[in-house]
């Protein structure tokens, strides 16, 4: 009987590293994802004109 209750203990074990190690993978992959997402956002900030203060009339313009 004990060699039965370690045998469930190994595969309950098993279980729960497989389980851990999908969740790492499925985490992982989420942060990348959002990683990207930030990335490609900034680059699509440069092509936002900047603001530049027109020297004759005080306001600020695109250019």
């Amino acid at each position: 009987m004990p060699a039965l209750i370690a045998f469930a203990g190994a595969l309950g074990a098993l279980a729960v590293v497989r389980w851990a190690y999908r969740t790492a993978l499925r985490v992982n992959q989420e942060l990348e994802e959002a990683r990207l997402a930030r990335v490609s956002e900034a680059a699509r900030s440069h092509d936002i004109p900047t603001l530049r203060r027109d020297p004759n009339t005080g306001a600020y313009r695109p250019g």
